[in-house]
């Protein structure tokens, strides 16, 4: 059994809960068809500390390093962060729009935080990913596919391109597809997420 579960309200089971102020309601009829995968760190390339969920939470000491005297003003969220040792937050239900993915694109189709659900991994374009983040990862998509129509999955680097970068070259997009296909959560009918080329 799959450890997590998402409600109807749009939160999972098995996650740390750290509501975010940063999300607005999706317009009605809005079908969440995309997921969106991201790396983040704060300080960049450190890694553990409270500086993500608090950036997410707008409860950042920006005078605790300088890198974050340029976050002052930022309001961001994602629905997701999972850490170096696959422990998962959830700052916002999937049922609302988290304000993770800025100005893009995908396929056409501009403003991603509509219909789309942000997954952070923390980490670097410069770091391989831990054995721990897939796996969570591949169990909270499984959960994430029995709850909504998902289609697609895209790194940011992909709605985004020349603005971001992540998750970047040391994320493995085949070994994730895989990890899907393996995973006895994922029925045949939700085991054809369109991935990168």
């Amino acid at each position: 059994m799959n450890r997590f579960q998402i409600d109807a309200d749009g939160w999972s089971s098995g996650v740390e809960r750290q509501p975010s102020p940063n999300f607005d309601p999706r317009a009605p009829g809005t079908v969440v068809d995309l997921l969106v995968i991201h790396n983040i760190s704060l300080p960049p390339s450190q890694f553990g500390g409270p500086y993500i969920a608090d950036l997410f939470g707008n409860r950042l000491d920006c005078d605790a390093h300088p890198y974050f005297d340029q976050l002052r003003a930022l309001r961001v969220s994602a629905h997701f962060l999972i850490r170096r040792d696959g422990h998962v937050m959830q700052f916002v239900s999937a049922n609302d729009r988290a304000w993770h993915a800025g100005a893009s694109n995908f396929c056409g189709r501009e403003r991603c935080n509509d219909f789309s659900i942000g997954i952070e991994l923390e980490g670097t374009d410069f770091d391989p990913f831990e054995d721990a983040q897939y796996d969570a990862l591949a169990d909270l998509t499984s959960a994430l596919e029995a709850r909504y129509p998902l289609t697609a999955v895209a790194g940011h680097e992909h709605i985004a391109p020349g603005r971001k970068t992540d998750p970047g070259p040391h994320f493995d997009w085949d070994r994730f597809r895989k990890s899907l296909i393996r995973n006895k959560c994922v029925s045949i009918t939700q085991s054809n997420l369109r991935f990168p080329a």
